[in-house]
Order: structure tokens, then C-alpha cells, then sequence
């Protein structure tokens, strides 16, 4: 079983979506969230059950794709550290932030 790991960056990268759709729908943005989560519950006990990310590369790097947002994670022996969550059109090396890149290295 693997332990699921929120980084700063991902905390803040989800937050930053919640404030986005809440300016619509508090309920929305509450559901989403929630969801998102839920999706990244499975990696405790799935952790290769993502997709390797296609810019990386790396059999470590993966993604949980979920509506149009992308859910990349690394795995590091029994930990799967969520780096980021990021809109599908967005360019993921102009997102990622030099702490985050740390944790992908």
C-alpha cells in the first residue's frame, strides 16, 4: 500500500482551481475538489494505475487525468507525491515551480 503525499505546490495548484470554479459555484467547486481527491485516493493502492507523462518520460512520473486537469505524480518506493495539477492546455514547464521540480528529479 502506498501513502499519497500532497506537495505544497499541488495544495495550492487545487486551491487555485477551487477559487476559479467557486466564482461560478461554491457547490461546484466544493464537488470538484472532492473528486479530485477521490481520484487520487486510488494510487494507495494502485500507484502505477496513471499514465507515464509523456514530456518526462520517466517510469516514476506519472498522471491521473480527471475532466480536463492532469494529476502528475512521482512515485518514490511506497510514496506517490502529488506535484501538481494543472489544466490540460497548459504548458507544464512554464506551471511547475523550481520546489516542485525538486520532487521530480
Amino acid at each position: 500500500m502506498a501513502e499519497v503525499i500532497w506537495t505544497e505546490p499541488a495544495l495550492i495548484d487545487l486551491h487555485d482551481i477551487f477559487e476559479h470554479i467557486a466564482r461560478d459555484s461554491l457547490i461546484y467547486a466544493e464537488k470538484f475538489v472532492n473528486r479530485v481527491v477521490v481520484a487520487v485516493k486510488r494510487l494507495e493502492l494502485f500507484p502505477y494505475c496513471g499514465r507515464i507523462v509523456p514530456e518526462f518520460n520517466n517510469e516514476s512520473i506519472r498522471e491521473l487525468i480527471y475532466e480536463v486537469y492532469r494529476i502528475i505524480y512521482v512515485i518514490r518506493k511506497n510514496e506517490c507525491y502529488i506535484a501538481t495539477v494543472i489544466h490540460g492546455s497548459r504548458d507544464i514547464f512554464r506551471h511547475l515551480e523550481p520546489g516542485t521540480w525538486e520532487i521530480m528529479q
